[in-house]
């Protein structure tokens, strides 16, 4: 995407992280961070119980994933002077993209036809809480809301006899999936405005990425009229096939088996886990039986991975061609070999010239890692980018004296 800019008033993750998958790709992104506030998600201290910060130093992961590549300009767009700056910055850029609500846009007239009036082949995208339409669509929302308990991860992990509904696994996951959809809508919204000329308004919602996270479970229930029954999951894997599920190690790790093909997966099991005898129990002779007798042998592959150590079982099923996974934290996840093989790891430096490390967007290109560059410090390239646009230095002070700039 060398060439495209993109002018950003966004704060927080959801639409921010669209911003960084762009700057990855390799457009100039510009951040507009209020004069004096900036974003609020530079304002949050402890998420999950962990400090956002590097003690000592400014790298604030909370803003490296979602900011990463870009150029932050400090501008108060409700100051009178700061309106002929935007606007020449809105002239410059081909994508405005912003995830303000639509009080606030009007307000600031930053809404579609206050850009589109400045720029009429400009591409304008909104991310919403609960869409652009309808009676939410002035309603402000949270991957927690809107997401995860409004488009039905939540319900879908939560088993009734529970007291407590289950969080999301991660900060900002939902928003995180939700950027990754904007800048794919906005790659489309590209080749759009290239072949026909005409610039797009693009819409994405956090309840729209949730349905479509949830949408085979939808659907079944639009096919069957009404909520899908409880699931009824026997306690090790699955109904007819003692090998999907999760089982428990001796060390209290899991492990994720996904042999959907309980025929040709079981005589192998048996044979790594030192169990032929098994193999050959009348019980387990096909598939037929296999499926016939799955909690049996349920029961039988717990008591088996019961009794060795996490690191022994990944060492044994890595032997063997069925389909299963460790269940990893954070720290494995960071350190996985395939996600370090494919460059899906990348160095950054921060602003103290430290090497760090982040996760790259999932998509590459000619099998290329992408080369990531850290997020800018709170407007940073407030004078570089204003120069850019011709201003001068006595513009510059003034602006700064009257508070509209950093």
């Amino acid at each position: 995407m060398e060439g495209v800019r993109v002018l950003e008033v966004a704060q927080f993750t959801f639409v921010p992280a669209a911003g960084a998958v762009l700057a990855d790709w390799g457009a100039d992104v510009i951040k507009i961070e209020h004069a004096e506030r900036g974003d609020g998600q530079r304002g949050l201290s402890r998420v999950l119980g962990v400090a956002t910060a590097s003690e000592g130093s400014s790298f604030f992961p909370i803003m490296e994933g979602p900011n990463r590549g870009k150029r932050s300009v400090g501008l108060a767009l409700e100051k009178p002077s700061a309106r002929a700056v935007f606007e020449e910055l809105v002239r410059s850029s081909d994508v405005f993209l912003t995830n303000f609500l639509p009080g606030a846009r009007a307000k600031l007239k930053i809404d579609v036809e206050d850009v589109r009036e400045i720029n009429p082949d400009i591409i304008y995208v909104r991310g919403s809480g609960f869409g652009a339409r309808g009676p939410e669509s002035t309603k402000g929302g949270y991957d927690s809301t809107a997401f995860w308990a409004r488009g039905g991860s939540a319900a879908g992990l939560t088993l009734p006899e529970v007291e407590r509904m289950p969080r999301m696994p991660a900060g900002a996951y939902g928003d995180s999936m939700g950027g990754m959809t904007i800048a794919g809508g906005i790659a489309a919204a590209l080749y759009s405005r290239q072949v026909t000329g005409e610039p797009s308004v693009v819409d994405v919602s956090l309840l729209g990425v949730g349905a479509w996270a949830t949408q085979y479970s939808v659907n079944q229930a639009l096919m069957t009229g009404g909520p899908l029954p409880p699931r009824e999951q026997p306690k090790y894997g699955s109904a007819t096939n003692p090998l999907i599920g999760a089982y428990r190690t001796a060390d209290g790790r899991w492990l994720e088996f996904a042999m959907l093909q309980p025929g040709r997966y079981w005589p192998e099991f048996c044979r790594l886990a030192g169990r032929e005898d098994l193999a050959a129990d009348p019980r387990f002779a096909d598939v037929s039986q296999i499926m016939a007798n799955a909690s049996a042998a349920a029961e039988i592959v717990a008591e088996i991975i019961g009794a060795r150590t996490f690191a022994e079982w990944t060492e044994i099923l890595s032997h063997g061609e069925g389909q299963w996974a460790a269940v990893q934290n954070a720290w494995e996840v960071a350190q996985d070999p395939s996600l370090r093989a494919n460059g899906l790891i990348a160095r950054v430096v921060d602003a103290e010239g430290k090497e760090r490390e982040l996760v790259a967007n999932p998509v590459q290109f000619e099998e290329t890692a992408a080369t990531l560059t850290r997020a800018p410090l709170f407007a940073e390239h407030t004078d570089e980018v204003l120069r850019e646009l011709g201003l001068s230095e006595e513009e510059l002070i003034q602006l700064k004296i009257d508070g509209a700039a950093t």
